[in-house]
């Protein structure tokens, strides 16, 4: 393992988002903020409690999950994209370091950034709205595993993205409609039978579940079940990736 190759893509990423700490961190921060302020503390003082637990705490793991899910998916295909797009890529692709370690280092560094972004949007939500995690060690070790996770789907992205706009595309018209339709803001009990069986299909509803449990031990869906759909989904961007090294596909053209 060529620790050293891993640490200059790692570090050059990290210090990327330095350099760029408006938008990689205080942007997000500050929108998720303002649906703490709207929802959890404004609104969800008027509306009833949901499974003994008052709305904006509710709502709190949806709305960082929505937050990390996005920013992990951006920052690890976007990424990857540059050094397509400026030609880079060759001089790594040409570097005696195997696929393992380049994407070791540029999902590693999505991955750790999106953990400091869900660490300060906790803190952040804290400030608004009185919650207490039930769970904390799970809760930390749930938002590394879903961080890895969709880094990797975000590594994939970038691969397959050829232009700018498509860097956009997945998180904005796909994730975010799925996570505000996956119980972020409600409990998919709350939902008819047949709406409810639909949402099952959903797999931002396990993430959110999962995350939710950790907070306060109530979920929609069990806890294992979540976990385990969040690691076949990793073990599919792990697949797609080793195919994308093993063809060349859009890494060699």
């Amino acid at each position: 393992m060529n620790v050293h190759a891993i640490k200059a893509i790692y570090v050059f990423e990290m210090s990327r988002t330095f350099r760029t700490v408006m938008q990689s961190i205080a942007s997000p921060v500050i929108a998720t903020s303002l649906y703490f302020i709207v929802f959890g503390s404004a609104i969800g003082s008027r509306m009833t409690a949901i499974e003994g637990i008052s709305y904006g705490a509710f709502i709190v793991p949806g709305l960082i999950m929505l937050s990390i899910l996005t920013e992990s998916i951006s920052n690890a295909s976007f990424g990857i994209y540059m050094p397509r797009f400026s030609g880079t890529i060759y001089e790594v692709l040409s570097a005696p370091i195997s696929f393992v370690e380049i994407v070791a280092g540029y999902v590693g560094a999505a991955a750790t950034k999106s953990v400091i972004l869900g660490t300060i949007m906790l803190a952040t939500a804290r400030l608004f709205v009185p919650f207490e995690i039930e769970h904390p060690l799970l809760m930390a070790l749930i938002l590394v595993l879903i961080s890895v996770t969709f880094s990797l789907f975000g590594f994939v992205i970038g691969i397959w993205a050829d232009g700018f706009e498509k860097l956009q595309l997945v998180p904005m018209l796909i994730v975010t409609p799925l996570t505000f339709l996956g119980g972020s803001f409600y409990s998919i009990d709350m939902l008819p039978d047949f709406w409810r069986q639909v949402t099952l299909f959903n797999p931002v509803v396990y993430l959110v579940s999962a995350f939710r449990w950790a907070f306060y031990g109530v979920s929609d869906v069990h806890v294992g079940v979540s976990i385990a759909m969040t690691l076949m989904f990793m073990g599919l961007c792990l697949a797609a990736i080793w195919w994308i090294f093993r063809t060349g596909y859009r890494l060699k053209s």
